[in-house]
């Protein structure tokens, strides 16, 4: 006679009246506490020094003893919508960890030289090799770069997502379309040659923030129509049947009623094109050719940026440049995430009011 183990079941009673067992509530939690103790042990006796292989095994384990377990106490129906879940779970765990781990790296490492002096100083005078200077070049020229890029891409970007959704149905449509998707694609190298080789070779004007910024719009751009396309085709075709039958034009069909609609999610839109390109370094590198010294001006002259400071900091190869590139890089976090804030105190603002 074989005895076995399972987790104590509970008896449910469904719709019907049927009497079906089912795991207790703590089961995923105990499950998930097992499979990591095991996988900790496991990767112990094995030798395996990464952390992550552990957590693998874990995962594994998880899925594997969850299934298990339900099918054996609640059958291979439950089980199987209980293997979706915890594949789910694991899915989830995948994508925060890398995440939370960056951001703790981050901090950790960026919060070191991160004071007010560093925030209102620039590198103007200061030896790459020793403690001192700061970021605020880098931080006024990332502001202006991305300001003119978002003036550039916004209403080009809208005034496109318009014509494809309201009035374009032809050839020249499925064009624009196919162009943009194409162009979402572009890598960012590719952008900052184009704009090097016709405004700076091919038309002679010198490096500038202004240079960088185009070459942004072109990847800000396709984000900005795509996002945006997507947000006024979620405008329910009711709400512009019934203002065409009060008499009132398209075009003010468009400014009054569409748009209204769906400007949380155009803002919110355009806040993740410009989080796409704050963090691009191979643009700046070609076009604003990086600055020491505070220039406010971007459209004479050299530049910083933030993703620009990162990089030539890390590039020196020493401790306190380190130091410093892990603080920018934490002010370019901290930047994005109040751009999001920002986003979505616009779109809660801006939101049409139910009655």
């Amino acid at each position: 006679m074989t005895a076995t183990t399972t987790l104590p079941a509970t008896e449910q009673t469904d719709a019907l009246g049927i009497h079906q067992p089912r795991l207790p509530k703590w089961a995923p939690a105990g499950i998930a506490l097992g499979a990591a103790a095991v996988g900790v042990g496991i990767g112990t006796v094995a030798g395996l020094s990464s952390r992550i292989q552990w957590g693998l095994i874990a995962a594994l384990l998880f899925v594997l003893a969850s299934y298990a377990i339900s099918a054996t106490v609640e059958g291979k129906r439950q089980a199987k919508d209980r293997f979706a879940t915890s594949m789910v779970w694991v899915a989830f765990l995948l994508a925060v960890i890398p995440l939370a781990s960056l951001i703790w790296e981050t901090v950790s490492r960026g919060i070191k030289v991160l004071d007010a002096y560093f925030l209102t100083h620039s590198m103007s005078g200061v030896v790459t090799i020793q403690p001192g200077g700061g970021v605020y070049h880098a931080i006024l020229g990332t502001l202006e770069q991305v300001g003119i890029a978002t003036l550039i891409s916004a209403p080009i970007g809208l005034l496109t997502a318009i014509y494809l959704v309201e009035y374009g149905k032809g050839k020249l449509a499925k064009a624009v379309t196919f162009f943009v998707d194409v162009m979402t694609g572009i890598p960012s190298i590719v952008a900052g040659l184009f704009i090097l080789s016709l405004w700076i070779m091919m038309l002679g004007f010198s490096y500038s923030g202004l240079a960088g910024a185009m070459a942004l719009s072109i990847l800000m751009m396709p984000v900005v129509v795509r996002s945006t396309e997507e947000m006024l085709k979620l405008v329910p075709n009711e709400l512009r049947e019934a203002s065409y039958a009060l008499g009132v034009p398209k075009w003010k069909t468009i400014m009054k009623v569409v748009l209204p609609t769906s400007i949380g999610g155009i803002t919110t839109g355009v806040m993740l094109a410009i989080a796409r390109i704050a963090g691009e370094s191979a643009p700046l590198l070609l076009l604003v050719f990086g600055n020491p010294v505070i220039n406010g001006n971007p459209f004479d002259g050299a530049q910083a940026g933030l993703p620009l400071f990162i990089y030539e900091q890390w590039a020196n190869g020493n401790e306190a440049s380190y130091d410093r590139a892990w603080a920018a890089a934490l002010v370019l976090i901290a930047f994005v995430m109040i751009l999001n804030l920002v986003a979505r105190g616009i779109a809660r603002w801006k939101a049409p009011q139910h009655r």
